[in-house]
């Protein structure tokens, strides 16, 4: 949306209406040179964010496949973290920056991950996820994954009662 656009609207455009106008994002490999932006991006969404270091060693981890989700101007908005072993893989950490939540980031980058682990041998894929969560339950129900387990008091939340961890896993060929 240009700025004369914005102007007329009153200059208070709404989140949602950003939204609606941004360009969607490029999807690509996450160098590890892009740490310290994962590190800020993860605090977005975590009450116990990794750090740069954390990140700077998984995505250097032969194991790790990771892919970003950048906006027009470069920055990163969204990213998906998956570590492989024989046959199976598990998805680390998805994140998407706050004005970018709920546009379909997250399941593009699910979209374009899954053929890299599929290409790796991987033939399911689990994740853990926050209970309460219901935007990321409803996402990850809508690409197929099932409930296998649950880790009771597993999600520390500052102040508040920890919160259980929802085992999911798709089958890539069910």
């Amino acid at each position: 949306m240009s700025e004369g656009a914005s102007r007329t609207l009153g200059g208070s455009m709404s989140q949602s209406m950003r939204r609606l106008f941004a360009r969607a994002p490029a999807y690509r490999p996450l160098p590890a040179a892009r740490a310290g932006e994962c590190a800020r991006l993860h605090a977005t969404g975590f009450s116990f964010p990794w750090s740069e270091e954390d990140f700077e060693q998984l995505l250097t981890d032969a194991s790790v496949v990771a892919d970003g989700a950048f906006d027009a101007d470069d920055a990163l908005c969204g990213m998906i973290l998956s570590r492989t072993a024989a046959d199976e893989a598990e998805i680390l950490t998805i994140a998407v920056a706050p004005e970018r939540r709920r546009a379909g980031v997250g399941a593009a980058l699910l979209r374009v991950q899954t053929p890299r682990l599929v290409a790796r041998g991987a033939e399911r894929l689990f994740l853990e996820v926050d209970s309460g969560n219901l935007a990321a339950r409803a996402l990850y129900a809508a690409r197929g994954f099932r409930k296998v387990g649950e880790r009771k008091a597993y999600y520390r939340k500052g102040d508040a009662p920890p919160a259980s961890a929802l085992l999911l896993r798709l089958d890539f060929n069910p």
